[in-house]
Formats: C-alpha cells, sequence, structure tokens
C-alpha cells in the first residue's frame, strides 16, 4: 500500500518539483545514465502499453498507452504548459516508434532502460531513486530530462553558506 510518504498528492511549482528530483541526480555519471535511461524506458513503455488496447474501432483503438499521455500531459501542462506541450509531443513520437517495434525489443528496452537507472544510482550516485520518496517523481524524471534538453524552466541556484 502508498502510503502519504511515498505519494505526495499537492501540486508543487515545477521549480520545485525539478528541485527535489535534482537532489538525488547530482553526479555527472548519474545524470547521463538518466540521460540514456528515461528515454529508453519511455520508448519501450509507450510501445509495450499501446498493444493494451481497451477499446477498439475500425481503424483506431484506445489503449493505455493513450491514456497513459493524456493523464501525464495534463499534469505536465498544469506544472509548465511550454514543457507540457513539449513532452506531450515527444510521448506522441515515443507512441508511434515503439508501437513500430517488436514486443521483444521493447521488453529488452525497458528492462536496459532501468539497468541504466540502477547503475546511475548505485555506481555513481549511491542514493535511492527519487521515486522511492515519491512515486510522482516517476512522471517528473521525463519532464527534467526533456528540460535539460531544451532549457524552458531554469532551477533556482542553490546557495552554499
Amino acid at each position: 500500500m502508498i502510503g502519504p510518504d511515498r505519494l505526495e498528492l499537492t501540486m508543487k511549482s515545477v521549480q520545485e518539483q525539478f528541485s527535489d528530483y535534482a537532489a538525488f541526480h547530482r553526479t555527472p555519471g548519474n545524470k547521463l545514465f538518466h540521460r540514456l535511461g528515461i528515454p529508453i524506458i519511455m520508448l519501450s513503455l509507450m510501445g509495450m502499453l499501446e498493444r493494451v488496447a481497451l477499446f477498439h474501432s475500425e481503424g483506431w483503438q484506445l489503449d493505455l498507452a493513450a491514456i497513459l499521455i493524456v493523464g501525464s500531459g495534463i499534469y505536465y501542462l498544469a506544472l509548465e504548459w511550454r514543457l507540457g506541450i513539449a513532452m506531450i509531443a515527444v510521448s506522441i513520437v515515443m507512441y508511434f516508434a515503439g508501437a513500430a517495434m517488436p514486443m521483444w525489443l521493447l521488453v529488452i528496452l525497458f528492462v536496459t532502460g532501468w539497468i541504466f537507472q540502477g547503475i546511475g544510482h548505485a555506481v555513481y550516485e549511491k542514493r535511492q531513486p527519487a521515486f522511492a520518496q515519491n512515486l510522482v517523481h516517476l512522471l517528473i524524471g521525463p519532464l527534467w530530462i526533456l528540460n535539460d534538453a531544451i532549457g524552458v524552466v531554469r532551477e533556482p541556484s542553490r546557495v552554499t553558506t
């Protein structure tokens, strides 16, 4: 069962979310493995969830990947509309790319992506993943990586005393 310490339901700003997430991703090695692993996980997850059709009718279907894109897209738009639009676009591209891949490849990619995450935390960060503290970080990670690539949100600089 998920307790209140694992799933934070209050809406923090995107800067607060990124700052919290970044605290678990400080080393260059961990960041590198996340820049590789998170997109691989997203791609493979979209491809696998596209195959779970909830409704199918003459040329279109409602599947779990589409529901994930819509649900997470609403959350992302509420956090930061420019990043939200970009993430929805990236998710749609990954949806179609993942749908075109064979299931065996998607499974291999999914496992590989999680291995990269594990290596980043075990070898470089030496700290548990952020989602172990707050499951919302499973949604924040991809947005953080996207923001790193396109630079929409600037994180406040850390002041040391």
